[in-house]
């Protein structure tokens, strides 16, 4: 009896799932068609901007990572 009496608390967590009603609700959460006749050209601006600027920067900083494994260790 202890033991029943101990999960009585936790009797909903162990009920089977219920369905939610069908009640008629209306949503928040609404499909919109995507703008793609509209590009936001500032963003796809930035984008491609910072992906050029990574890009260039991870090449110049490998190059250089380059350069130091030579001189470190008298391959040049």
């Amino acid at each position: 009896m202890a033991l029943s009496a101990a999960l009585r608390p936790f009797s909903r967590l162990l009920a089977p799932a219920r369905l939610p009603s069908c009640s008629p609700t209306r949503s928040k959460f609404y499909v919109r068609e995507p703008a793609n006749a509209k590009p936001n050209w500032l963003k796809v601006g930035l984008t491609l901007g910072t992906s050029v600027f990574l890009w260039v920067y991870l090449i110049k900083q490998h190059n250089e990572d380059i350069l130091e494994y030579k001189r470190r260790n008298g391959l040049e």
